[in-house]
């Protein structure tokens, strides 16, 4: 596919439009610079003719869908993805397809990958005031999903990005399930991420998502997961048995927090409200992280 000139990348300044296409074509976009290579194709900055909008243009090729028989995975990618309305959740706007490729239209997040931003920061991880800021709009998020029976099923941080401002949002919810009666057997998602009754083959709910949250806050403070080893079967064990170990640099209070997320019952893993309302997560969440948040605009609209 060949790209165009240079696009302007600052999304702040872009028009305030609904992108509403029942007919989409290549033939309405500027096609950019690549924003990244995955299994199935590749992501490149693109900008609306019309309306002169910047999106990311992911490119799946047909091809390669069907020889990891993945057409299943991505037709439920899309309605569900194309439904979801949060700030941390990335918008797909549309999607269209050709004799060869799959073209997904997705919102563009102008600070890159999640992944290698936490590589680039000192020591590869980061402060208990940002991961806390970070938690606290991924429990908005899920708990936005949980509401519409979505389980994302793989909060990692290759699934996350960084929007111009700063703020997270959840990109790939190619594991995620629409799931409004029924438990969940199938396992998926990454290792370091499995939750103990996928690795033990017990049907699973949305509180798996829980358990991501838990390993995700630890990876961010420490640099790595938690039960990280270097055979899978070592894994799995300290999954199964939550062998936690903290380093010395971590607070009283993001431990707690971790140690009430990494429950091996489902049951017994803080809810996501409580998340919100936990000390550790308050003390450094930001007015303007606050401000953007729906639930704090549901509990505190007065708030001075």
């Amino acid at each position: 596919m060949e790209t165009k000139q240079p696009l302007k990348e600052n999304s702040t300044n872009q028009p305030t439009v609904k992108l509403e296409n029942s007919e989409w074509s290549l033939d309405n976009f500027e096609i950019g610079r690549p924003l990244g290579k995955g299994k199935f194709g590749n992501v490149y900055l693109a900008r609306e003719i019309n309306t002169k909008y910047i999106v990311a243009l992911k490119v799946l090729f047909k091809s390669q869908l069907q020889k990891c028989q993945m057409e299943h995975q991505l037709r439920r990618e899309i309605e569900i993805q194309s439904h979801l309305r949060h700030p941390n959740v990335l918008r797909m706007y549309g999607y269209f397809y050709d004799e060869t490729r799959i073209y997904l239209i997705l919102e563009f997040a102008g600070n890159g990958e999640m992944y290698k931003y936490l590589k680039r920061q000192p020591n590869g991880r980061f402060s208990e005031p940002q991961t806390a800021n970070y938690m606290a709009q991924l429990a908005d998020a899920l708990m936005y999903c949980h509401a519409r029976k979505v389980i994302h099923r793989d909060i990692k941080p290759e699934n996350l990005l960084l929007g111009i401002r700063g703020e997270i949002k959840i990109a790939d919810f190619g594991w995620s399930v629409h799931a409004p009666s029924s438990r969940r057997t199938t396992m998926c998602g990454t290792l370091d991420y499995l939750a103990p009754e996928m690795v033990e083959g017990r049907s699973h709910d949305e509180r798996v998502d829980l358990w991501t949250l838990g390993i995700l806050c630890y990876e961010f403070l420490v640099g790595s997961p938690p039960f990280e080893e270097e055979k899978q079967d070592l894994t799995y064990r300290r999954i199964c048995k939550v062998d936690l170990k903290f380093p010395a640099h971590l607070s009283t209070g993001a431990k707690d927090l971790i140690t009430k997320l990494l429950k091996s019952r489902a049951e017994d893993r803080i809810p996501l409200r409580k998340l919100l309302e936990h000390s550790w997560i308050l003390q450094h969440l930001s007015d303007e992280v606050r401000s953007r948040l729906p639930t704090f605009q549901i509990m505190q609209p007065n708030k001075a």
